[in-house]
């Protein structure tokens, strides 16, 4: 059995991480309170923006806008959140694993490269070999549509450029403070199809098994209908980036949260355990003790 000089030691120690993991835990849940607040905010905006934008991509006869043309899939351009800093729980971890299931998966034939916003999911693409064209650290907790600009203008041209086929985005969906889910989205070609139809290039895990039917519906448009449409593409294109970039965040701050109060609530119950073991070498070191007393009194007598 452990000194008691040393278990104390291990007792102060585990109380030192404690005070940090607590404090490491609050800060989290006051972001994650902002967090969430700016994702549900903007999400049922976002949600019936994109609905429109592709109820119009299906039932808008002759678009000419690049953004809406499908073509064949040869390049694929993903675009990774993830976070800066670690201590978040599995939230890195399930969406990096969605990401290579979609790499295993894919046919032979098409080529992926890369996005990355975060150094988690940068620093774990490069030490497998992808293709990284760009990347993201410096975004703010606090992150802003401005803020975004770069990312999608980056998405937009080089679709546009016919340097990718597709645009996907792979993020993490906010449920609850206690569950999110990792899911990889089709922004661009913005498809007259449902956009998890993702074609067999990407495998039949990433299908849509739960394809509703469509309603036709019939728009009139006033003014130049290609600038119309060209500008709603983009803008609501860039919305849908940012939308995901909020799901994420919020994601990332609970799990961050829920991890921090997991690790004080072990670090409680270590201390605990190590006051248990501590006590009973205190009993022991004081019954050696008295044994030792008598043993010379004894003698002495």
């Amino acid at each position: 059995m452990a000194g008691t000089k040393e278990i104390k030691r291990r007792i102060k120690s585990v109380k030192n991480t404690k005070k940090i993991t607590k404090a490491m835990e609050l800060v989290a849940a006051s972001k994650m309170k902002r967090a969430v607040s700016s994702t549900l905010a903007s999400r049922l905006y976002a949600e019936y923006s994109w609905e429109v934008l592709n109820s119009i991509a299906k039932n808008t006869e002759k678009i000419t806008d690049p953004l809406f043309i499908e073509r064949e899939v040869k390049n694929i351009l993903l675009i990774l959140i993830t976070s800066n800093r670690g201590l978040c729980g599995a939230y890195n971890a399930q969406v990096t694993k969605k990401v290579l299931s979609l790499l295993k998966n894919k046919n032979k034939d098409v080529n992926i490269d890369l996005v990355t916003i975060g150094k988690k999911g940068d620093t774990l693409m490069r030490r497998i070999n992808k293709n990284i064209i760009a990347s993201f650290f410096s975004l703010p907790d606090n992150v802003s549509l401005r803020d975004i600009i770069p990312i999608s203008e980056l998405a937009i041209n080089e679709f546009n450029l016919g340097r990718y086929d597709k645009v996907l985005v792979a993020y993490t969906d906010f449920i609850s403070a206690l569950s999110q889910k990792p899911n990889i989205k089709q922004v661009i070609p913005i498809s007259r199809t449902s956009f998890k139809d993702l074609i067999d290039t990407l495998g039949d895990d990433f299908k849509d098994k739960e394809a509703k039917e469509e309603k036709v519906t019939d728009y009139l448009f006033e003014g130049d209908q290609k600038n119309l449409i060209k500008s709603l593409a983009e803008k609501i294109t860039r919305m849908q980036i940012y939308q995901m970039i909020l799901e994420s965040n919020a994601s990332e701050q609970s799990s961050r949260m829920v991890a921090m109060k997991n690790a004080s609530e072990a670090a409680g119950e270590m201390i605990d355990d190590l006051t248990l073991v501590f006590n009973k070498a205190r009993q022991g070191n004081i019954t050696r003790e008295i044994s030792e007393i008598s043993a010379g009194m004894a003698s002495v007598s």
